[in-house]
């Protein structure tokens, strides 16, 4: 019993105002120095385990709970939240939602002040933290102008310098780039040479194939099977797609698959594309040519000015002077706001109703029985038709994203812009998400796509925008 890092025992779990429980019945032990992988379907219990564990249920999150669960001996139940974060370090899915600072050296110091460390033991661990990470290009930043992936870094930083003896990650690459993902892959070997227990859940299975001992996999909130990683290897692609799960491949450099673009007379027109934030270029575009009524993937490593693009063609950025040409008209950056639909990362920023449908014929010009009936069969296809009662902010990760595609497709904009559309979505949502992108292009409407999944890209994507040093270029697929 001294190795049992975490028990959880019979657990059942039904968060405040939802008829369905989130965990049936759910036990688990994890030993000292173990590595666990969460995997199962959006909405699954995942991200509920991940909560008992780090103690924000019952202390934040409440709801009707049975059953027990001890960390490192202490019970999570009545033990102070406070005790239980000097234990168990916590990595969100959106580690934005997890800053109190604004910058990244105090934002790294702040776990370590908050349990009352002195100055001299702070500043040791800290610079500790930074050297283990590799991070030092990310002290003394502004915390709100650094890439998904460098924030990242910095919530793992910050976790680190207080040195608890477990680490918890919720969905931690969803929005993060194959270097980035690297890099956490080795945050995480070093967590595990230290001899730290390490409870993960996820949708992109296959960087962790070297790090996890063990997998979990839920369905409704029940365990159906707890396997060492060794077996679960084993498993075809045919039956990690029948479970709803990502591959276990790595994908290989797609260059080889690319060709030049030809231009058309249809084309979008992008002219004067430049962009600053004070003394720092961004945008280094000049004058380009973009397939209209297509599907394109825009990528890049996090950081390289994706969505700084999409902002200023869009017309969020005011200060950006460009202009475009759509069918021979030239649009202000205040023109293109009336003819594009952006649905953001952070989709929290953009969920503002009392219920998913509701949400859902926000932005939808008439509410007429032809409209509602459209947005019954998207929200029947994207599967949260069973939640249209339900308050948005009361829904997973995944399922918030699914919210806020289905609003974009009523909006009936000509221009969709997607920001990491599949961030936290598993197969069986990545597929039905690729073929309703693929209608939405059948229908006319021109589609653009920030994204680092390279099986989203595979499923629907004829173009691929690539975003590096400034500059883009255009291939096709």
């Amino acid at each position: 019993m001294e190795d049992i890092m975490i028990q959880i025992e019979n657990v059942s779990f039904q968060y405040n105002n939802s008829e369905k429980g989130a965990l049936k019945d759910v036990s688990i032990s994890v030993d000292k120095g173990e590595c666990v992988l969460l995997c199962g379907a959006s909405g699954c219990g995942k991200t509920t385990i991940t909560r008992l564990i780090n103690g924000l249920i019952p202390h934040f999150y409440e709801g009707e709970y049975s059953g027990n669960v001890s960390v490192y001996g202490m019970n999570v139940q009545s033990e102070e939240l406070y005790n239980i974060s000097k234990k168990v370090g916590s990595v969100f899915q959106n580690p934005r939602s997890q800053f109190f600072c604004m910058d990244t050296t105090s934002e790294v110091a702040f776990g370590c002040e908050n349990m009352g460390l002195v100055e001299n033991d702070i500043n040791e661990r800290v610079k500790l933290a930074v050297s283990e990470l590799e991070m030092e290009n990310l002290m003394d930043r502004d915390i709100f102008k650094l890439s998904g992936g460098e924030k990242q870094r910095v919530a793992c930083g910050s976790v680190t310098a207080m040195q608890p003896d477990v680490f918890v990650l919720d969905e931690p690459t969803s929005n993060l780039d194959k270097e980035s993902i690297e890099r956490l892959k080795n945050t995480l070997l070093l967590w595990k040479k230290q001899g730290k227990t390490i409870v993960i859940a996820e949708h992109r299975l296959y960087w962790l194939k070297e790090i996890c001992d063990r997998v979990v996999y839920l369905e409704h909130g029940r365990i159906m099977f707890d396997i060492t990683m060794q077996e679960f290897l084993k498993f075809s692609e045919q039956k990690l797609q029948n479970l709803g799960l990502r591959t276990m491949q790595p994908h290989c450099d797609e260059s080889s698959k690319r060709h030049e673009y030809i231009a058309k007379k249809s084309d979008i027109v992008l002219k004067n594309y430049y962009f600053s934030y004070g003394e720092k270029k961004v945008l280094e575009f000049g004058d380009m040519r973009l397939p209209k009524n297509e599907l394109i993937a825009i990528t890049g490593q996090n950081g390289a000015g994706k969505s700084t693009f999409v902002r200023c063609f869009c017309g969020l950025e005011k200060k950006f002077k460009g202009q475009t040409v759509i069918e021979e008209k030239q649009y202000k950056p205040k023109e293109m706001l009336r003819k594009c639909y952006l649905v953001m990362q952070d989709v929290n920023h953009q969920l503002f109703c009392e219920s998913v449908e509701d949400e859902v014929l926000l932005g939808a010009s008439d509410t007429g029985k032809e409209i509602q009936e459209r947005a019954r069969e998207i929200m029947q296809k994207l599967g949260i038709w069973e939640f249209r009662d339900k308050h948005p902010m009361s829904l997973s990760g995944g399922q918030k994203q699914r919210v806020a595609i289905a609003s974009s497709v009523l909006a009936e904009k000509e221009i969709l812009i997607f920001d990491e559309p599949t961030s936290g979505l598993d197969y069986c949502h990545m597929v039905s998400t690729a073929q309703l992108f693929k209608e939405l292009r059948d229908m006319g409407k021109s589609i653009f796509i920030i994204t680092h999944d390279r099986e989203l890209i595979e499923r629907c994507c004829n173009y691929e925008l690539n975003v590096a040093d400034r500059q883009a270029i255009l291939y096709g697929l």
